[in-house]
């Protein structure tokens, strides 16, 4: 049976997978292997945490440079293969998706407990009691958070208690600009905010961030609606209380779907084509005005037949490139893309309250500004010297975006800077030190794992990492539970930042349950790659 399968047996595990694939088992080749990979994922995000966090260049697929300190934005780019950093990778990726902030905290504390896991395991304790500890401590944790909350946003509508919180999320991407920022922010998400007394709400695509270069990040601005950063192609530049149709297709003459040839014998017969061709595209365009539309929007060309025509029926046209942004104004207009050229039906037009041309430093767009509270839109408009400092400020935005979103659900709040973190390994250990199992060690270990932050902050701060942690116990020892990291290199003190108890929350159970995901697997299988030999290192050829 076993010559018919063509099975080896001496040849063990090898001889029943495909020829090429690889094993790895126990805990030296597994094990440790996985750890390792996943503590070097952890020190290449954890060196980017916190407001003094450094920023890496990452220099992609496409050759597109990156400057940021945004955690989810490094993971994305790095395309990560070793299926333990993965795990890690994906833990972060479901916290951005979720939560939108504390990505670098799900890495970095998953990192350090495995780095901590580790140690154990060459101390002999087995995996079992390793996991069981951190489940452990883990349950102790989530069962210690909701009772140090010392802030609560009680109405998401009041400005400055919006502005305080967003401070503390927007320091750590920009420190020392989160004052310009944060009332943007705060702003912006008030505007899309349905009127009392429905229940305060935030739809995250109802904020759009229009990029600007030049000027300065307090020359940045809000506008209620859509800011599309172009002039319009014709000379109509305002529209009140219009109809809007949208078109996925260019504004010209159609092309046959199959190939033609037009014999022309004279004169007479060029100039009567041509009429008829004007004819046809002059009696789209009156369609179009005849149905009551005054603003089209085309993801395509404009001819200059089309524009001329455009221009006699007095339509303000407006040209998107990107598909998305194409997408999100049908959303704001409540219209539909057509792909055919010609009037739109009432249910496919869309509504704009006022399209207008506005000239923003220097830099001619056009807002597309609605008052109907179920099409809401805000957008800010970013101002700064360079693209990167442009899209870091972006990923900055879109993270105080996202807490409003969060505290609109749960207004409950944390002291931040490390202080909620020293609080609970001062909690844990000392359940440690009343245990009397194997898992007191474990226990131990995640207490420890949770200095990653405090250390971390300081550490990038500019101070001295164990005589900060050990102030930091001191200072919890006397109940002063606000009391974390100065990142401004003063030592340690009560700044008042604030981290969102669900996003910590959510980010400590990723970040566990990636971990101990990690721990367990005990054997790597890998099979065999598809595709041909891969070229050799020096020939210049790519890589999938």
């Amino acid at each position: 049976m076993s010559r018919s399968l063509n099975y080896n047996q001496a040849a063990g595990l090898q001889g029943m997978l495909k020829e090429g694939s690889k094993s790895l088992e126990g805990v030296d080749e597994a094990v440790i292997r996985n750890i390792e990979a996943a503590k070097q994922m952890a020190g290449i995000c954890s060196s980017s945490m916190g407001p003094n966090g450094l920023k890496k260049l990452v220099v992609n697929h496409l050759e597109k440079i990156i400057v940021t300190s945004d955690c989810a934005t490094i993971l994305k780019e790095l395309e990560v293969q070793h299926p333990a950093a993965k795990m890690l990778v994906m833990a972060a990726m479901m916290q951005e998706k979720e939560c939108g902030d504390a990505t670098n905290f799900t890495v970095s504390f998953a990192g350090e407990l495995l780095k901590k896991a580790e140690d154990l395991l060459h101390k002999g304790l087995h995996t079992s009691e390793i996991v069981a500890g951190y489940r452990v401590a883990f349950d102790k944790a989530m069962e210690i958070l909701p009772t140090l909350t010392t802030h609560t946003v009680q109405d998401p509508r009041d400005a400055q208690q919006v502005i305080r919180v967003l401070e503390s999320v927007l320091g750590t991407k920009y420190f020392g600009y989160e004052g310009t920022l944060a009332p943007y922010v705060a702003q912006a998400c008030q505007a899309v905010m349905p009127p009392a007394p429905r229940k305060p709400s935030l739809n995250v695509d109802s904020v759009r961030v229009c990029k600007l270069m030049g000027g300065t990040i307090g020359d940045s601005l809000v506008m209620k609606g859509v800011v599309v950063s172009r002039n319009t192609e014709g000379t109509i530049k305002r529209a009140l209380k219009a109809k809007v149709a949208v078109f996925g297709c260019g504004i010209e003459a159609s092309s046959t779907e199959t190939k033609g040839t037009v014999l022309i014998r004279n004169a007479e017969e060029l100039l009567n084509y041509n009429k008829g061709e004007e004819k046809l595209m002059e009696d789209i365009i009156k369609s179009i005005a005849d149905s009551g539309v005054q603003v089209l929007v085309t993801g395509g060309s404009i001819s200059e037949m089309a524009l001329h025509f455009l221009e006699r029926y007095k339509l303000m046209v407006v040209k998107i490139q990107s598909k998305w942004e194409l997408r999100r104004l049908c959303g704001a207009v409540n219209a539909t893309a057509l792909v055919r050229l010609g009037a739109p039906t009432p249910e496919e037009a869309g509504f704009v309250d006022r399209a207008e041309v506005r000239e923003v430093g220097g830099r001619k767009v056009t807002v597309f500004e609605q008052e109907a509270e179920e099409s809401r839109v805000a957008s800010i408009i970013l101002r700064a010297s360079t693209q990167n400092v442009l899209e870091d400020l972006e990923r900055a935005v879109d993270d105080g975006v996202n807490t409003v979103k969060v505290l609109c659900q749960d207004g409950r709040f944390l002291p931040g800077a490390g202080a909620v973190e020293i609080e609970l390994a001062r909690r844990i250990a000392k359940l440690a030190d009343a245990s009397t199992g194997l898992d007191q060690y474990a226990m131990r270990k995640f207490a420890e794992a949770l200095e990653v932050v405090p250390r971390t902050l300081a550490e990038s701060s500019g101070q001295e990492a164990t005589d900060t942690v050990t102030a930091l116990y001191a200072e919890h020892e006397k109940g002063k539970l606000g009391v974390g990291v100065d990142a401004e290199g003063a030592g340690v003190g009560d700044k008042g930042v604030l981290d969102s108890l669900a996003v910590k929350d959510s980010a400590l159970r990723l970040a566990v349950d990636a971990a101990l995901t990690v721990l367990r697997v005990d054997q790597i299988i890998m099979s065999k790659p598809a595709g041909g030999p891969k070229p050799p290192s020096g020939g210049g050829g790519d890589e999938d």
